[in-house]
């Protein structure tokens, strides 16, 4: 990596805090438990992920089994949000976008199977997973959760997009290397890492043909295309122009303002009557910019009757023809180069989050682009350490009285004795553990003996209103979601009975009551 993509995504870090961001933050959520949380949480930290002053709007998706998709999912859940902005703060959602509010809203759904058994120590909250840094939360340190490092990260792009409502999903950290270039000249823009259009080997080389891929031609527009081989993409893309750029898309996007509101009373009666199911790229972006032919044939290849893409496409065109006119604009799609060289940071799955997690104990210019974003300056931070611990170690707000600690992340952690090597601990309480390549995740053991821990195993504590707690374990080599039915590692419930389990589950009494269980184990220590 050149030294000047370093410096363009550290400039890009130091935007990616509280005092730069959006007007409004809309996250769209699995249920109502979900949505009382994170309203309540945003709300508390912000100036910190959200920027200070945001309005915050948390909602969730009561669709049918099968959702709204994220293109439906995203026109739903502004509704619901411009009617909760109403309700419980006055404030018109659509005035304030159409004189210039930038407004993001961030999705969350999924179990989150691949980083089982995390999201089940959260009560299915999967974005609440947490993260290696510390943020004062009601006058408590706690974790940075991974939604609020996605919304800290988004950050940077809000001074860029007033009047316009941005898109993204709730687990991916990205920095990106091409800087954080103004939105407008299109009605609608996706993120996408951009490189010049490459020969037919280069782009077998590069597998191109595994990604959804954004192309753009000559006067800026942009197109989407699935995953294709270079001979289909050209075939498809026949009718749009010399492409000069294409690259993987990032999924995320914006709206403007009009366009929204188009869409809004276009998709009327399906949001209405919650039925349907559209995503954005093969019901929005695919039907306005590529020609009937290919879109028809993409859509084939995914199993869609040919009448019915064919309907679509002619619906989505003349919803195109209609506002191109009323709008005065050309081309619909643009993109927004986020840069070949970015920085991504990936905590979807447990050997991602153990992978991204340690990164902060490595010495590279990306683990200083990683501390620098999470605030990292001092690795010992809010720390009592009578333990023997290496350079690489983090420790943060944490009291470990003796052991040895080498390689490892650990934040509120208290124990009397640690031996950690290669391993991450978060909000951990016990007399003693002993870890190597491990993950020890919301642990609080009261026994005398501690915790041994195998070597590349995982543990994480669930609680539960009402219930005695579970504990989960697990190991790095465990992937959640092929063993999602199984009771892996002589455990009474597997990942998917704690996820049912979680269903109905308030949680901010789970919180209180691990909290409750911490104190007691804390006071014996």
């Amino acid at each position: 990596m050149s030294a000047a993509d370093q410096a363009v995504m550290l400039q890009a870090i130091s935007q990616m805090i509280g005092t730069v961001g959006y007007d409004a933050v809309i996250v769209c959520t699995s249920n109502i438990a979900q949505e009382k949380y994170w309203q309540k949480r945003l709300e508390a930290t912000r100036g910190q992920a959200a920027r200070e002053g945001a309005v915050i709007l948390a909602v969730h998706e009561d669709w049918g089994p099968d959702g709204a998709g994220n293109g439906l999912g995203t026109l739903y859940a502004y509704t619901k949000a411009r009617a909760k902005a109403k309700a419980s703060f006055s404030i018109d959602l659509d005035e304030k976008m159409r004189t210039g509010w930038s407004v993001a809203m961030f999705h969350t759904a999924g179990k989150g199977t691949r980083l089982a058994p995390l999201p089940g120590s959260e009560n299915n909250n999967k974005p609440g997973v947490k993260l290696p840094a510390i943020l004062h939360v009601d006058g408590k340190s706690e974790e940075l959760t991974i939604l609020e490092a996605v919304i800290r990260q988004t950050n940077s792009y809000a001074p860029h997009r007033k009047g316009r409502c941005s898109v993204f999903w709730g687990d991916q950290v990205f920095v990106p290397s091409a800087g954080t270039p103004e939105s407008g000249s299109h009605p609608a823009d996706i993120l996408a890492c951009l490189g010049p259009m490459p020969s037919e080997a280069e782009w077998t080389e590069k597998g191109l043909d595994k990604y959804g891929l954004i192309a753009v031609n000559g006067d800026g527009d942009a197109a989407q295309v699935e995953k294709v081989s270079f001979a289909m993409a050209n075939k498809l893309l026949s009718t749009f122009g010399k492409i000069k750029e294409v690259g993987p898309s990032l999924g995320s996007f914006s709206l403007s303002a009009a366009l929204l509101f188009a869409l809004l009373e276009e998709y009327g009666a399906e949001i209405k009557a919650k039925e349907a199911k559209f995503d954005s790229d093969p019901h929005f972006w695919m039907p306005m910019t590529l020609a009937e032919e290919a879109y028809v044939s993409v859509m084939e290849s995914k199993g869609v009757a040919s009448a019915d893409a064919t309907a679509h496409y002619k619906r989505m065109a003349t919803f195109k023809d209609t506002f191109t006119k009323e709008n005065k604009c050309g081309g619909m799609l643009g993109c927004i180069n986020a840069g070949t060289n970015c920085y991504w940071w990936d905590y979807g799955q447990l050997k991602l989050y153990q992978k991204n997690n340690l990164l902060v104990t490595k010495d590279s210019a990306e683990a200083d682009a990683l501390r620098q974003f999470l605030g990292m300056a001092d690795r010992k931070a809010g720390s009592t350490i009578e333990a023997t611990k290496d350079d690489a170690s983090v420790i943060l707000s944490s009291t470990i009285k003796a052991g040895s600690v080498k390689d490892s992340l650990c934040t509120r952690v208290t124990v009397n004795s640690l031996e950690a090597e290669g391993s991450i601990l978060v909000n951990v309480c016990a007399k003693k553990v002993v870890a190597k390549n491990c993950i020890l995740y919301n642990v609080i053991d009261d026994s005398e003996d501690g915790i041994v821990m195998p070597d590349g195993g995982v543990r994480a504590d669930v609680f539960m209103p009402g219930h005695d707690k579970v504990v989960i374990k697990s190991t790095m080599e465990t992937d959640g979601g092929k063993a999602w039915k199984v009771c892996v590692e002589g455990n009474s419930k597997s990942f998917e009975d704690v996820y049912k389990a979680n269903g109905s589950v308030d949680i901010i009494e789970a919180q209180a009551m691990s909290a409750g269980a911490k104190e007691k184990v804390l006071a014996a220590l």
